[in-house]
């Protein structure tokens, strides 16, 4: 390895400079990078033995950056996308599903302000909120108007 190219913790740490990433996340974007077989899972063993590579605040991140934009189903599936284990992302969605009718109403004020005139616009309002990762039943309470206390 030349002193031109940076270690393979080098890289990770540089990626997890910028935001959390989960183990999965790190070994997809660094396979390209090993030139020895266990090169790259020693590396980030070694990373997350001294707790720069956690679940946790991957999770915690996630949810922090998207859960006010997005329904539980598109958290749920940016989790999964980003290897977190079946678990942590089952409480993480447990625990959004508590507020999903809040954000969704709060997202839909922002965005709309007011029902739909007609059939098209509140078809349009259905398919806004849905491509969020809203279900059917919070996206009918929403657009229903009931539940505004």
């Amino acid at each position: 390895m030349g002193f031109d190219q940076p270690s393979l913790k080098g890289r990770a740490l540089r990626l997890l400079a910028g935001r959390e990433h989960s183990r999965a996340e790190l070994e997809r974007k660094l396979k390209p990078h090993e030139t020895e077989p266990g090169e790259l899972a020693r590396a980030l063993d070694e990373l997350q033995a001294k707790g720069f590579i956690d679940e946790q605040r991957v999770v915690a991140s996630v949810l922090h950056r998207r859960a006010s934009r997005l329904g539980a189903s598109r958290v749920k599936r940016e989790l999964q996308d980003k290897g977190v284990s079946a678990e942590a992302v089952a409480t993480a969605v447990a625990d959004l599903q508590g507020s999903e009718f809040e954000r969704a109403r709060e997202i839909w004020r922002r965005k709309f302000g007011e029902p739909a005139p007609d059939a098209a616009g509140q078809a349009r309002q259905m398919r806004f909120l849905a491509a969020r990762g809203f279900g059917g039943d919070v996206i009918r309470r929403v657009l229903g108007g009931r539940d505004r206390d």
